[in-house]
């Protein structure tokens, strides 16, 4: 497809801004798996809060800056080091090997240690396509993943 025939996205904040609320808040939060949608305009954040297995439920937070849409999950959090303060390795290597699966988002660690879904995409690409890919694919993760990253990040280790 010619270059200039390529769908863009949003032009700027604005469109951004009554595209996010338009979107999250009719199609996504019609979505049987969607507990509720809320939006802070002080902050510019929306958060969408979403059931699954395992757990009682997760929260999207979505920040919408000048050119990006930044979003993250609050995935787990710091796991047990064990008592020689190598237990993390198992952990870190597994969600390493998760990230290669993942395309719109990515495991991180946050300052504290704890376990982070997060991403970004630029508010010239964001569209109903792509948003739904983002909120698809932090759900499946969470719903598909959650549950063996705590196991391995906080079952008992035995003393050798």
């Amino acid at each position: 497809m010619p270059h200039s025939d390529r769908h863009r996205g949003l032009a700027g904040t604005d469109d951004a801004r009554a595209f996010l609320d338009h979107h999250l808040f009719g199609p996504v939060l019609d979505e049987e798996w969607v507990q509720h949608v809320e939006h802070d305009p002080e902050l510019m954040r929306w958060y969408v809060r979403f059931g699954c297995e395992g757990r009682d439920a997760a929260t999207i937070y979505f920040d919408l800056k000048q050119r990006s849409l930044y979003y993250e999950l609050y995935f787990m959090p710091a796991p047990d080091p064990g008592p020689d303060g190598t237990g993390n390795a198992r952990l870190w290597e597994w969600l390493l090997a998760r990230n290669r699966e993942l395309y719109r988002c990515h495991f991180a660690l946050g300052s504290d240690g704890d376990v982070y879904l997060l991403g970004r995409v630029p508010i010239a690409d964001l569209d109903e396509t792509v948003l739904d890919e983002v909120i698809g694919e932090i759900y499946g993760a969470t719903e598909v993943w959650f549950q063996a990253a705590i196991t391995i990040g906080f079952r008992r280790r035995t003393a050798q």
